[in-house]
C-alpha cells in the first residue's frame, strides 16, 4: 500500500470547504496561516466560525418544521469563543461535567437548554446543576437515579431526568468511542430500561421527561443509527403504554466527519432517513434533542505547527515538530488519522520524502503522522487538518509544556 499523499495540490482541501490555498499560501476563511504563526507563534489552534455555523446549519435543514433542540457536546471542544459561536446561534449544550457547566454559563449558554450527561456525576455537580436550572439529567444507572433523587428532595427541587438506553447496536467506530454495546459502561442494558423507568417514576426528587441513547462517535455510517431508533422506539411504546410519559426523546450525536477519505451522511440527509422512521412509528410529534460535537467542529479547525529538525534514519526518517502528542492527542490515543500539508507553498524547496512527523515528548507514542510525504524544511510551518475536535480539549501540560 502507498502512503497517504498530502492533499496540496487542488486549491480548496477535501472535505474543508473553509481552508483553502490562495497564491499557494493557505488560508482558513480569509486569514492567511503564516501570518497567525509569525504573530502568534506555534502550536497554534485556529478554529473557522463559517465551518462550524455551515455544519450546524445541516442540522437546522434536518430539523426545518420539527419540535427539535440542537445540543452542541461541547467534550469536543470547550474553548470559550467556540461555545460562544454556539450559545448565539441558539443552541443548547451537552455537559459531563460541573467544570463544563461553568464554561456554558461563562460563555452565555442557557442553563434550560443544557443536558447533562455522564456515568460519573457527584452530588456537588448535581447541586450546581440543579441550581443553575439545567433541562435535564440523562441518568446512567440505578444507583444513580437514587442519589440524584435524594440531592434534588433536600433542595426541594425535582430533577428533570431521562435515562440513557444502551441499545446494543455495534457503531462500527474505533472501540474506544463505542458506546452502545452491552460491554460499554454507558447506559443502561435495553432489557432493564423500563423497570429502571418505573422506579424513577416513583421517586419523589424526580421528573421523568424523556429517554436517551448514544452509541459512539466517528459514526460513518446510517445503519447504526437506523438500527438505534428502532430499538429506543420500542422501549418508548413499552414506558409510555406503562403509564409513564416521555416529553422527549434524545438521539445523542457521534455522526463522523472526513479525516481520510472517510465518507460520513450528511447531517440533513441522515436525518431525513432517521425523521422518515420516526414519522413511519408514530412519534414525528415528539421533541426530538441530540447532541452533535465533533461534526459541528472537526473540520472547523487547524493545528499549526513549525518544522523543528528532519532526522533521516535507515528504517525510518522523522519530521520533528513542535507540536506533540500534548497538543493533539488523537493519534497516540486512537491511531487516528490528520492530514498534514504545508502553509506556504511557494517555500517547497526541498526534495520530496517520506517521514513519520513526530513531536518533540519524550515518548515514543509522540506522533502525529505516520509515512507522510512532504516537501518540507526546517523552518517552515504545517497545518494539521481536521483538528477542531478532540485535540484542545484533550491537551495536557505534560513535560511542562506551555
Amino acid at each position: 500500500m502507498n502512503p497517504p499523499v498530502n492533499p496540496v495540490a487542488s486549491a480548496e482541501l477535501p472535505g474543508h470547504p473553509f481552508v483553502a490555498y490562495r497564491d499557494d499560501a493557505l488560508h482558513v476563511e480569509d486569514v492567511a496561516l503564516s501570518a497567525l504563526a509569525q504573530t502568534h507563534g506555534t502550536p497554534l489552534f485556529v478554529y473557522s466560525k463559517a465551518a462550524m455555523l455551515s455544519a450546524l446549519a445541516a442540522y437546522q435543514r434536518g430539523f426545518a418544521g420539527r419540535d427539535a433542540q440542537i445540543c452542541y457536546a461541547m467534550k469536543a471542544n470547550s474553548s470559550l469563543g467556540v461555545l460562544q459561536v454556539f450559545a448565539q446561534a441558539g443552541c443548547g449544550f451537552d455537559i459531563v461535567s460541573g467544570g463544563e457547566l461553568a464554561r456554558v454559563l461563562a460563555a452565555g449558554g442557557d442553563a434550560r437548554k443544557i443536558i447533562f450527561s455522564g456515568v460519573g456525576k457527584t452530588r456537588a455537580e448535581m447541586r450546581q446543576a440543579l441550581t443553575a436550572g439545567i433541562g435535564c439529567f440523562n441518568v446512567e444507572s440505578e444507583a444513580e437515579l437514587d442519589v440524584l433523587s435524594g440531592v434534588a428532595s433536600a433542595m426541594n427541587l425535582r430533577a428533570p431526568v431521562s435515562i440513557r438506553v444502551n441499545p446494543n447496536v455495534d457503531p462500527k467506530t474505533h472501540p474506544y468511542i463505542s458506546t452502545g454495546l452491552k460491554g460499554n459502561k454507558f447506559g443502561v442494558a435495553h432489557e432493564d430500561a423500563l423497570r429502571l423507568y418505573q422506579h424513577a417514576a416513583s421517586l419523589q426528587g424526580l421528573q421523568v421527561v424523556g429517554i436517551d441513547c448514544h452509541i459512539g462517535s466517528q459514526i460513518t455510517e446510517s445503519t447504526p443509527y437506523l438500527d438505534a431508533m428502532d430499538r429506543v422506539l420500542d422501549l418508548v411504546a413499552a414506558i409510555e403504554a406503562a403509564g409513564i410519559p416521555l416529553a422527549h426523546i434524545d438521539f445523542g450525536g457521534g455522526l463522523g466527519i472526513n479525516y481520510n477519505d472517510d465518507t460520513p451522511p450528511a447531517a440533513d440527509d441522515l436525518w431525513r432517513q432517521l425523521l422518515a422512521k420516526l414519522d413511519a412509528r408514530g412519534y414525528g410529534g415528539k421533541k426530538l434533542m441530540i447532541e452533535p460535537g465533533r461534526s459541528l467542529v472537526g473540520n472547523a479547525g487547524v493545528c499549526l505547527t513549525e518544522v523543528l529538525y528532519l532526522k533521516p534514519g535507515e528504517q525510518k526518517s522523522f519530521c520533528i515538530i513542535d507540536a506533540a502528542m500534548n497538543d493533539l492527542p488523537r493519534p497516540s490515543l486512537y491511531q487516528a488519522f490528520h492530514a498534514i500539508v504545508p502553509v506556504d507553498l511557494k517555500a517547497r524547496q526541498a526534495a520530496e520524502a517520506t517521514y513519520d512527523v513526530v513531536g518533540p515528548v519524550c515518548e515514543s507514542g509522540d506522533w502525529i503522522g505516520r509515512d507522510r510525504v512532504l516537501q518540507v524544511a526546517a523552518g517552515e510551518h504545517l497545518a494539521v487538518l481536521s483538528a477542531g475536535a478532540y485535540c484542545m480539549s484533550m491537551a495536557s501540560n505534560y513535560n511542562t509544556r506551555g
